[in-house]
């Protein structure tokens, strides 16, 4: 039986938990958060989903360096088409709640290498006061957030794979997987109806949970470590959480256009790398490296399954800087995700 989650509950469990091969960013307020500290600088682009994270990973990365650490949370796509698109903004580092937003917008023309570090669960956010919450599990999940009276948002799918994903995550239950499916297509649309894009980000939708502007929220299963808020794990049929050939296909089945662009279904997997527009390349690669090795403890204690080693694309190898190599290997394929 799969059981609601909240972030005490998790961080009480969280140093227990191991990572297989490949387990089951959305995007954040797009605020910039700037270190007091007085020296070298070094300027961050990154998911909202990692923004907890992220700012835990900065604490400790300036305890032994004199560097002024600038982090810009934003959906990933966003976060990624401020380096691709004019007027092409310089960040050293730049980490993704999609690694194909890597792959496929920024290499090879604004970077040219990757790694795979961590990967994330869909799941929905909700608070004690939401509608029906005694209601709300594993196996109502989807009839509670059909239901009419109920509010439920999600990020804009044209900025932030949360957005996107959450779109898949709906069509996904009602999409045979081994011969069953948990819910009917009238459902399936009912879900979809119901559910607004009521923020362009996480940490907006967040603020709307509290206040109670919405009742629920989709997210992803780390939201409930980096937040007091309530999550509950869905079915790894349609929380995009499971690297197996099999479920990969089931992903695939569905796909979402959002803005300029079409997304199709797969295991979640996060992405990081220095852009070609970096002013500070080195002091990238050193905090992508403090991400992949000492820092990997902050990642996992904000709800985070991370590789137990980071994966580079075999192709680029040669481009992936020393310092993160030696914390990488490098690789063709990660379970049926292609690099």
């Amino acid at each position: 039986m799969r059981e609601q989650r909240s972030r005490r509950a998790f961080l009480a469990t969280a140093g227990a938990a191991g990572v297989g091969l490949l387990a089951g960013c959305g995007g954040a307020s797009g605020g910039e958060r700037t270190s007091t500290r007085r020296g070298d600088s070094l300027t961050v682009f990154h998911a909202g989903s990692l923004t907890a994270a992220f700012d835990d990973l900065e604490s400790a990365y300036t305890e032994t360096r004199d560097v002024a650490v600038a982090q810009e949370s934003a959906g990933s796509v966003r976060s990624t088409k401020k380096i691709t698109q004019p007027p092409h903004r310089a960040a050293d580092a730049l980490a993704v709640a999609d690694y194909r937003l890597l792959r496929d917008g920024l290499l090879p023309d604004y970077g040219d290498w990757y790694a795979l570090f961590a990967t994330n669960a869909m799941t929905v956010a909700y608070t004690s006061d939401s509608k029906y919450a005694d209601e709300f599990g594993p196996e109502t999940w989807w009839d509670v957030l059909a239901r009419d009276d109920v509010t439920v948002g999600h990020s804009d799918p044209a900025v932030d794979p949360n957005g996107y994903r959450a779109l898949m995550a709906m069509h996904l239950g009602a999409t045979a997987f081994e011969g069953e499916r948990l819910y009917d297509d009238a459902t399936a649309e009912a879900l979809a109806a119901n559910a607004t894009v009521s923020a362009s980000d996480e940490v907006d939708l967040l603020g709307q949970l509290r206040s109670g502007k919405l009742d629920y929220a989709w997210s992803y299963r780390s939201f409930g470590a980096s937040h007091d808020v309530e999550t509950v794990d869905l079915q790894p049929e349609v929380d995009l959480s499971t690297a197996t050939e099999a479920y990969a296909e089931h992903y695939a089945s569905v796909s979402v256009e959002a803005g300029d662009a079409t997304y199709t279904g797969a295991p979640i997997a996060y992405g990081i790398t220095v852009p070609s527009t970096a002013e500070h390349p080195e002091r990238g690669a050193d905090w992508i490296a403090f991400v992949l090795g000492d820092g990997a403890d902050h990642l996992r204690a904000n709800g985070f399954d991370v590789l137990d080693t980071a994966v580079v694309p075999n192709a680029h190898a040669d481009a992936v800087p020393d310092s993160v190599l030696e914390r990488a290997e490098a690789r063709e394929t990660l379970g049926p995700l292609a690099l």
